[in-house]
């Protein structure tokens, strides 16, 4: 998912900013209420964290209710160290989705962005669940396997699979990769894109089991269902 993050104090935007880029999320820091208003408006975010109080002539509050008034329905998760019931309560009334207070384990703040996201997408299984062959992906619980056996990935590898089998039998440029599952602007000549597919195929693909990720020769790569 693609995450905007508003928040002013350096540390604790870093931990978040970290913490959601390892778990393989995409994410974007704003640190005053005007640049979050502004990258708020100027692309789409599939869920946007928000530090209540912030600098300038804008708070947190602030900006949820100029995005609600405009039609932006995008999930807002707010963070604030105000924990009074009536203050979770103005944060709610002013169209926030969930309200987290500080100071608060990341793990928490993950299951709340990930809720919110789903939320966002629709809860049939259709859209949790992506198959191709026998390798099946659940978005929910993160769960992948093959058949009857589990495969466990590292946050960067399931990102990288999750694209993959969302563009099954479509061919993907190592640029595309880039873009999707790195979220840096790496030197086209890099070879951090077939370093991560060997290493996803020698868990996704075992002796005995048939090959689902091509190389196409001076494309990229192609995972099929079928030879």
């Amino acid at each position: 998912m693609k995450v905007l993050v508003v928040e002013d104090n350096e540390r604790v935007a870093r931990f978040i900013t970290n913490g959601l880029r390892e778990s393989g999320h995409t994410v974007e820091h704003a640190a005053n209420g005007r640049d979050g208003l502004f990258h708020a408006t100027s692309e789409p975010y599939d869920v946007i964290v928000m530090d209540r109080m912030l600098p300038g002539n804008i708070d947190g509050l602030g900006i949820i209710e100029a995005l609600r008034k405009a039609g932006n329905r995008t999930p807002i998760l707010i963070l604030s160290a105000l924990d009074a019931v009536d203050e979770r309560i103005k944060g709610l009334r002013a169209g926030g989705d969930d309200y987290l207070t500080k100071p608060f384990a990341f793990g928490e703040l993950l299951a709340r962005v990930d809720a919110l996201g789903r939320r966002a997408q629709g809860g049939d299984a259709s859209q949790r669940v992506l198959q191709v062959g026998d390798l099946r992906m659940d978005l929910l619980s993160r769960r992948v396997t093959r058949g009857s056996r589990t495969i466990n990935l590292q946050p960067r590898e399931f990102k990288l699979l999750e694209y993959l089998m969302r563009h099954a039998n479509q061919v993907v440029t190592r640029t595309m990769l880039l873009e999707a599952v790195w979220d840096y602007n790496f030197d086209p000549q890099t070879n951090v894109v077939d370093v991560h597919i060997s290493k996803l195929r020698q868990k996704i693909e075992l002796d005995s089991e048939r090959p689902l990720v091509r190389t196409v020769r001076n494309a990229g790569y192609m995972m099929c269902e079928h030879d």
